[in-house]
C-alpha cells in the first residue's frame, strides 16, 4: 500500500531549526546589555546578528527553505524575506498542519549546533546570561504547542557545574532533550569519551532526556577553507557531505569510550548525520572491537558496539533513498525521520535544489516498506524517545 504516507502516519520530524527572532536576547535581558547580547543590525541592506561589536551570523543563510537561490550568491537579506514559520511559533504550527507533520524537534542556529558560538562573547557572565536567555526563549516558543514543538536545551559544556544546573532547570521547564557538543576537544575541553563528562550523562539519564549530537558541533572553520580552489559552493557541498563523518567519530567515541556501559538508560541521538552509514560503521566497530582486543582490555563491557547502539542510540535521515531503507531494515528501532527545515539542505525545495517535499520524498523513497516499519520510523521511535 503506497498511498501518501503522511496521511497514514502521525509524522514526527526529529531535526528542524528555528530562525531565532530578533528579540530572543533583547527581550530577556536588561536594556544596558542590549548592545552586548546577540541582536539584529541592518548592515548594507542585510539583517546581521551582532554581539558586543562582533558579527555572529546572517539569519538568511539558515532560512533557505523555498528560497530561489543558492548560498552564498542569493539568500534572504532581511526578516521581511523569511517566512514567519521559521521564527514564529504559531506560524510554525500552522505550517506543520499544512505539511502533515504532527511534531517537530527544534534546534538552534545563532548559538551554534553544539552551542560553542556563545564562547565568542567576551566574558563568562555575559555568556551565562545569553545561554539562560536562549533556553528561556525555547521554553516560551514551545509553550505554544508543548506536545508538538519539542524543546532542546542548549548545554554550556565549557562550565560543568553550570551545565548540570541548566539541564536540571530546563527539564523542569518542559524541555525534552539536550543539545551537546559532539567534539568538545575542538574547543579546548576534554574529548567526548572522557569520564569528565559523566555528570552530564548522569543528570540527563536521571531526567530522562536524550542527548543530541548535532553535526557541526565541533570547529568547522578549517573545513570551509578552500585550499584546492574548488569554489565556495563546491566546497560547501563537500563539507556538507563530510560532516556525516564527524558524527560517525562521535558515535565511535560514545561506544568505545564506555558511555553506554556506564549509563545504560541514557539515550543518545546522532542528528542530521544521515543513516545509511550506520550498518556499515557498526559492522566495522564490532569486528575491530573483537580484533583489536577490546574485550580483553574492557571485560566489563558486556555488549558489542552494535548491541549498545541497538539499546541506546538513534540516527536520523532526510534525503537518502536506498541506503536509508537498508538502515531502517537493519536497525528498525533506532532510525528517526527528519526534514532539516529550514536549512539549505532541507526537504522544502527552492527552485535551485534537488529536494522534494517531505510527503513526496517519503512516499517515493519509503513506500515499499511495510507498515510496521513505517510506524516505527515516522512515529513510534521518536514518540517514545521524546515522551510524546
Amino acid at each position: 500500500m503506497t498511498t501518501d504516507l503522511f496521511d497514514r502516519f502521525d509524522v514526527i520530524d526529529v531535526d528542524t531549526h528555528v530562525t531565532e527572532p530578533p528579540d530572543v536576547w533583547t527581550a530577556r535581558t536588561p536594556a544596558a546589555l542590549h548592545d552586548r547580547v546577540p541582536h539584529i543590525e541592518r548592515i548594507d541592506g542585510n539583517d546581521v546578528w551582532m554581539a558586543d561589536g562582533q558579527r555572529l551570523g546572517h539569519p538568511g543563510y539558515y532560512s533557505m527553505a523555498g528560497y530561489d537561490g543558492v548560498m552564498p550568491k542569493s539568500v534572504p537579506a532581511t526578516f521581511d524575506e523569511i517566512h514567519p514559520s521559521m521564527y514564529d511559533a504559531e506560524a510554525r504550527v500552522t505550517f506543520m498542519d499544512e505539511q502533515g507533520i504532527a511534531a517537530q524537534v527544534l534546534y538552534p542556529n545563532v548559538g551554534g549546533f553544539g552551542n560553542a558560538h556563545f564562547l565568542q562573547l567576551p566574558d563568562q557572565d555575559l555568556v551565562r546570561t545569553c545561554v539562560q536567555a536562549f533556553n528561556d526563549w525555547v521554553t516560551d516558543f514551545t509553550s505554544v504547542a508543548p506536545h508538538r514543538l519539542v524543546g532542546v536545551t542548549a548545554v554550556p559544556f565549557w562550565d560543568l557545574e553550570f551545565a548540570v544546573e541548566e539541564i536540571t532547570r530546563c527539564a523542569e521547564n518542559g524541555h525534552r532533550s539536550i543539545n551537546f557538543c559532539n567534539q568538545p576537544d575542538d574547543h579546548g575541553e576534554p574529548p567526548l569519551a572522557s569520564p569528565h563528562w559523566d555528570p552530564i550523562w548522569a543528570v540527563a539519564q536521571e531526567a530522562g532526556l536524550p542527548v543530541s549530537f548535532h553535526v557541526g558541533g565541533g570547529s568547522m572553520g578549517t573545513q570551509f577553507v578552500d585550499t584546492a580552489g574548488m569554489g565556495w559552493m563546491t566546497n560547501f557541498a563537500r563539507v556538507s557531505s563530510l560532516i556525516f563523518l564527524d558524527n560517525m567519530r562521535c558515535i565511535a567515541d560514545v561506544l568505545f569510550g564506555g558511555i553506554c556501559h556506564r549509563f545504560p538508560d541514557l539515550k543518545l541521538v546522532s542528528v542530521e548525520s544521515g543513516a545509511g552509514w550506520i550498518p556499515a560503521a557498526l559492522e566495522g566497530f564490532d569486528w575491530q572491537w573483537r580484533n583489536g582486543g577490546g574485550r580483553e582490555e574492557h571485560p566489563d563491557y558486556d555488549l558489542l558496539p552494535s548491541e549498545y547502539f541497538r539499546r541506546q542510540i538513534y540516527g536520523c535521515f532526510w534525503y537518502e533513498r536506498d541506503s536509508a531503507v537498508h538502515a531502517i531494515e537493519a536497525y528498525p528501532d533506532n532510525i528517526l525521520y527528519e526534514t532539516d527545515y529550514p536549512h539549505p539542505t532541507c526537504q522544502f525545495p527552492g527552485p535551485a535544489t534537488p529536494a522534494e517535499y517531505p510527503r513526496d520524498y517519503a512516499t517515493g523513497a519509503l513506500g515499499g516498506l511495510d507498515d510496521a516499519l513505517l510506524q516505527k520510523v515516522f512515529h513510534d521511535n521518536a514518540a517514545a524517545l521524546y515522551g510524546l
